[in-house]
This record gives structure tokens, C-alpha cells and sequence, in this order.
């Protein structure tokens, strides 16, 4: 796993409007739902898929807003698997909304 360069970085975020760079390091997203409930359901599918990868994001759950916050600690930066895990979450965000 290798650290991704800036322009790699700025690519893959074309493809995830939703995702916002934070510094150098950091990508976050705020996910909402209609009922707080379902959050907590979609935070539950992303604690086993990440426990799973070995790979865990930072969340918060602010009532009825699930917000994710991820980065690869042992390479101080975003990685693809950062992107991989994304592209996953925002699967099961999909699913979660219907």
C-alpha cells in the first residue's frame, strides 16, 4: 500500500463529489438520513465492513447526519484502499436510503 499523489488524489475525488478533502491527509463525508435509526444501522454496516479490511474510518453520529472521516494512519496520507472503503460506504449509503 502506497501513499497516493496529489494528482491521483484529485482524480479519484472527480468521481466522489460528495467527499471533501480536509488537509493533506483527510477526506470526510456527512452522510444524512430521514430517521436516526437508519444511521445508526448505516454506521453498523460500516463498523463490520472496516473491521473487516482492517481499515477504520472516524465517524460521528449527530442525530439524524453520519459523518466519515478516513485516512491510512501507517502512510500519512490517502491510499487507494481510502478510496476502495469509500466507494464501498457510499454503496451502502445508496442501499440504506431507499
Amino acid at each position: 500500500m502506497e501513499r497516493l499523489s496529489e494528482e491521483q488524489i484529485a482524480k479519484e475525488l472527480e468521481n466522489l463529489p460528495d467527499w471533501k478533502r480536509l488537509d493533506e491527509k483527510w477526506i470526510e463525508r456527512r452522510y444524512r438520513f430521514k430517521e436516526f435509526l437508519n444511521g445508526v444501522r448505516f454506521v453498523d454496516q460500516i463498523a463490520e465492513y472496516a473491521e473487516n479490511k482492517q481499515h477504520h474510518p472516524f465517524i460521528s453520529i449527530d442525530y439524524k447526519v453520519v459523518t466519515l472521516k478516513i485516512s491510512s494512519w501507517q502512510m500519512k496520507g490517502l491510499t487507494d484502499l481510502d478510496f476502495e472503503m469509500v466507494n464501498h460506504f457510499d454503496e451502502l449509503y445508496e442501499r440504506a436510503a431507499k
